[in-house]
């Protein structure tokens, strides 16, 4: 073989070399391309999965709550006001007076020992376990503000907690339309964490859990 056929050969083979080189690069750069695109889609999933939710109520409840003995609190009466408006309005025993916002109301409700495990877990809760503030507002109209469970499951419950945080048979019975007008006007919204603008939502309105 001549000197001039023999670096002909060697050129062809650098050059199919060089070549499939090229092609392994761009082919390994197009998946991990892919996969970076997959990774971006399934984090944007999972955003979806774990969204934040928010609630607003289209009707609002202003409860007044007696304090008829140190430690005993109940509903004497409950009135339908704008949700900008809701809240607690507090007489105690010794003769002060409370006004408590929505979440001011929550708050207490959501670290008191006695109500706390409501939150944590309704189904676990069996039995109110003092006629402490807390109870009351958790088991008035208000408790639907404060984030008590509108689901079909727990009514049983309710009907059974709430009636004894009322003054009377008579005060539970009237405020029975009020509170059916606060929790049906619930609206429950679940959007992707971080709150980026041009998300999908999803809206559900009176039962939620």
């Amino acid at each position: 073989m001549t000197p001039l056929r023999r670096r002909a050969i060697i050129r062809q083979i650098k050059d199919i070399s060089i070549g499939t080189t090229l092609s392994l690069a761009l082919l390994s750069n197009a998946v991990m391309l892919q996969s970076c695109g997959n990774n971006r889609d399934e984090n944007r999933d999972s955003n979806y999965e774990s969204s934040g939710s928010s609630e607003r109520f289209g009707n609002g409840v202003l409860t007044y709550i007696t304090e008829n003995s140190p430690g005993n609190f109940r509903i004497t009466d409950e009135v339908q006001v704008d949700p900008s408006k809701a809240g607690a309005i507090v007489n105690y025993h010794d003769g002060h007076r409370d006004t408590l916002s929505v979440e001011a109301a929550r708050r207490l409700v959501q670290s008191d020992p006695s109500t706390r495990t409501y939150f944590n877990n309704p189904s676990s809760y069996h039995t109110h376990h003092s006629n402490g503030l807390a109870n009351a507002l958790l088991w008035g109209g208000l408790g639907y503000m404060i984030g008590r469970s509108t689901a079909p499951r727990y009514r049983d419950d309710e009907r059974r907690y709430s009636s004894g945080f009322y003054s009377s048979p008579r005060v539970y019975e009237q405020s029975s339309r009020v509170r059916e007008s606060v929790r049906t006007s619930r609206v429950s919204s679940s959007r992707p964490s971080g709150g980026r603008s041009g998300f999908f939502s999803r809206m559900s309105r009176g039962f939620s859990s």
